[in-house]
């Protein structure tokens, strides 16, 4: 896009029916974060907008569970989740709610602007109906049996057990949840939006972007593009949410569907912001004005809902007229999922580890960094305590925060804490460090979405500026020769103020401290200057001779040992021991299959027969083994859940069957090149499988 003037950053809305959890966080709300920062920090205008989605089934769901209003829990959540975010660092411009009258009215006036129009269309159709309760059920209010797999505990909209997407006509033995009665079908009249009637623009704009969205998102819209767009519900039989703005009989007891009013939240969320700014029409240049540039973050599983159905909505608004015209988003930055321990997080089985509850126990900056460490940009990731425990330790403790601690404290000891010298830009450029490709890569790893790597780029920065102090040795070279010394000293400053600008969208608060330690009053945020990024300060030297640093340093990382950790990881086991007795629960009623594959899918599995050389238990992990497998002329490192069944002494020299093929997942910290194969017995033990006869080792079974 070019000639780009400002930006505008939105994040997915999470329902506030709960706390969020650090799913949420990698996958949204810290990418954009980063994303926002950078911008800032390059001086561009850029403004980052957030909320709440406070309508909607789960919502409802929640509020009759718990005997309150719908406004109670989302009351409640709002200001859990804000908090948490705030806690967390991230710098929303506005932070709004659907359940706002300024919403409202903004969601009002879209629909009623598209049914003038005549593109909306009205439609019967058949819908469970809980005679008991004597009310309609949305998809979520219903319960019953997966068609696919046979989990009796299956959603209207989805089973949880095999992933699914369903409705709930296509459930076995449905039920309702409010009464447990089975549901009747009964007639009910909606309000559809014809997504087919925009197909052929909403190809054209995805077409647009096909070098520059990535894959996964162009891929999920192509599914839907190629099986043809149909019409879809924008309105619903609820109590809780937006009224159908019309008087008419037909739409008494009928709210917009969730879908529709809380992708608008971007827009009624900006105007607010600009109308707490003193200027109400401020937000049409981020909206409306074509040099203005639109980013929506979003997780996979949002990725239709913000390249084709906001796009369409924005579209009916838009046809016909001369002004008033909404820019679609220039990208939709999707990530893939970031599991914890090896499973998918979910709230509604209390599999998570919550934002605000880390964040009593440990520092924002530790997750921050971790995260994006680990970001999900184009596969699944995944969270393990042991993993940030090591990088807390060994990245953020011993590398960054060691140096920058050796750094001040030496110059406070040894030149009465100012900077002792001056340095050449031929000095910083000898330091072993690419300062131009470096700032090159940053600007690209930043702006291309790609977190992991300019997380990783800020590091290393750091490993090169510990590595040269510590080569440097000035602590002894101050001895024999105390202008050498002076010079490292003088570098080394440098280069804490290059890392405290270099990792600032990574860890702000950290980063801050940084400055201040340096002697900077002013928080790292009064360096930003309109049209220049502060990344070109890297290029030189920046501390001048007798710069003045403040008296004390402070640790900016304190190592996290095991005693803190161990409570994190007992809970995890107990989580796993519900999930396994739910799961075990579910089997023993009944035979459950996932679902059918193709003979093609199956081809692509890569069995093969493989020696254990040597196995041992993994720290921290009372059910993980670590084998070591030999398959033919490799090794591999396979991590198996079988700790409790099997002892080390017990595999050694055994024959077990290995899935080849699997990608490489990481465990407690530790990689994990395949799975073998095992069957559970009767009394619960888990039984590796092997070759009845001794196979060829590396063989490929048939």
């Amino acid at each position: 896009m070019q000639n780009v003037t400002r930006t505008l950053v939105t994040t997915a809305l999470p329902y506030a029916n709960g706390p969020v959890h650090l799913g949420h966080l990698a996958g949204v709300y810290l990418p954009a974060d980063i994303y926002v920062r950078y911008k800032r920090m390059k001086g561009e205008n850029v403004i980052h907008i957030g909320g709440s989605d406070e309508h909607g089934v789960p919502i409802t769901i929640t509020a009759e569970k718990e005997g309150i209003s719908p406004q109670d829990v989302v009351d409640r959540y709002h200001t859990m989740n804000h908090d948490a975010f705030r806690k967390c660092g991230i710098s929303f411009d506005y932070y709004g709610r659907t359940s706002s009258p300024e919403h409202h009215e903004t969601a009002k006036e879209f629909f009623l602007e598209i049914e003038k129009k005549g593109i909306l269309r009205k439609k019967s159709d058949k819908q469970f109906f809980d005679a008991t309760a004597g009310r309609f059920l949305s998809d979520r209010y219903v319960t019953g049996t997966c068609p696919i797999c046979s989990n009796p505990e299956a959603n209207g909209d989805q089973c949880e057990q095999c992933g699914t997407h369903l409705s709930p006509t296509e459930l076995l033995n449905p039920k309702s949840k409010l009464s447990d009665a089975t549901p009747e079908l009964r007639e009910t009249m909606h309000w559809y939006f014809p997504l087919g009637r925009f197909q052929q623009e909403l190809e054209t704009y995805v077409a647009a972007h096909e070098q520059d969205w990535r894959s996964n998102v162009i891929n999920y819209t192509r599914t839907w593009l190629k099986q043809g767009l149909n019409d879809r519900a924008i309105t619903r039989d609820l109590s809780w949410g937006i009224s159908v703005p019309l008087d008419a009989p037909e739409a008494a007891g009928k709210v917009l569907y969730v879908w529709f009013d809380a992708v608008l939240g971007y827009i009624s969320f900006t105007r607010q912001w600009a109308a707490e700014r003193g200027d109400d029409e401020l937000w049409r240049s981020y909206w409306q004005d074509p040099q203005s540039r639109v980013v929506n973050f979003i997780g996979k599983d949002n990725v239709v809902f913000h390249t084709l159905m906001f796009p369409a909505i924005l579209m009916a608004w838009n046809e016909g007229r001369i002004s008033g015209i909404y820019n679609l988003a220039d990208n939709v930055p999707a990530s893939e999922f970031m599991n914890f321990e090896g499973r998918k997080f979910s709230k509604s089985r209390n599999y998570a580890v919550y934002l605000g509850e880390f964040l009593e126990k440990f520092p924002a900056d530790t997750l921050r960094y971790s995260i994006a460490m680990n970001y999900p940009e184009n596969k699944d990731t995944d969270f393990s305590w042991t993993d940030f425990q090591n990088r807390t330790n060994g990245e953020l403790a011993d590398t960054l925060g060691n140096f920058i601690k050796r750094s001040v404290d030496f110059t406070n000891a040894r030149f009465e804490g100012a900077v002792p010298c001056s340095c050449s830009a031929e000095e910083w450029h000898d330091l072993g460090i690419d300062w131009n490709g470096t700032i090159e890569k940053l600007d690209y790893a930043f702006e291309q979405f790609h977190f992991r790597e300019a997380a990783t780029l800020g590091m290393d920065i750091a490993r090169a500026a510990n590595r040269f102090l510590t080569e440097s040795e000035p602590w002894k070279v101050i001895k024999t020769d105390s202008d050498a010394a002076a010079k490292t000293m003088a570098l080394s400053l440098n280069l804490c103020y290059a890392l405290a600008i270099a990792l600032y969208p990574v860890i702000p608060e950290t980063s801050g401290r940084i400055f201040a330690m340096l002697g900077f009053d002013e928080p790292i945020e009064a360096s930003f200057v309109p049209d220049r990024s502060l990344l070109e300060q890297l290029r030189a030297p920046r501390l001048k001779q007798d710069h003045q640093l403040r008296e004390r340093s402070e640790i900016l990382f304190t190592k996290i040992d095991d005693v803190a950790i161990e409570p994190e990881l007992k809970k995890i086991e107990l989580l796993l021991a519900e999930a396994e007795k739910r799961e075990a629960g579910v089997a023993a009623e009944r035979t459950i299959f996932k679902p059918v594959i193709s003979f093609d899918d199956f081809q692509k599995v890569d069995l093969r027969a493989a020696t254990v050389i040597s196995a041992e238990k993994v720290k921290k992990a009372a059910k993980l083994l670590k084998l070591q497998l030999k398959v033919g002329t490799e090794t591999r490192q396979v991590l198996a859940g079988i700790a409790q069944h099997y002892s080390p002494d017990e595999l050694q020299g055994k024959q077990v069957v290995l899935v080849a093929n699997l990608a490489e997942r990481t465990l407690r910290g530790e990689v994990s090149q395949g799975m073998i194969l095992a069957v559970e017995g009767t009394d619960g033990r888990l039984i590796v499988l092997e070759p009845a006869v001794e196979a060829i080792n590396g063989s490929q079974i048939q």
